[in-house]
């Protein structure tokens, strides 16, 4: 037996369903499936698609800027990046 309902998922992700009597009780497997207009394309196809998908992501209000993490992270190897890289240079002939 297959039921298709097509719903609204709100913004906090929550539904309730309510199953139909027909339907016998036990174990069942619940699929969620979403439609092809909400579905996003992952990868653009175009230059100009490209383009559009930059600029929606650089329009976004919720993005934060990269220069939050200025001079928070240790690195990998804890300390200056450049003394690092200095230190590794020195050892080459």
């Amino acid at each position: 037996m297959t039921i298709t309902q097509t719903v609204e998922i709100p913004a906090n992700r929550r539904i309730i369903l309510d199953v139909p009597h027909e339907v016998p009780t036990g174990s069942v497997i619940l699929t969620f499936t979403p439609s092809q207009s909400s579905v996003k394309k992952k990868d653009p196809v175009t230059i100009e698609e490209a383009l559009q998908m930059a600029e929606d992501k650089a329009s976004d209000p919720d993005r934060k800027p990269i220069s939050r993490f200025f001079g928070r992270h240790k690195g990998f190897f804890g300390g200056d990046g450049v003394a690092y890289q200095r230190a590794i240079r020195d050892e080459w002939e």
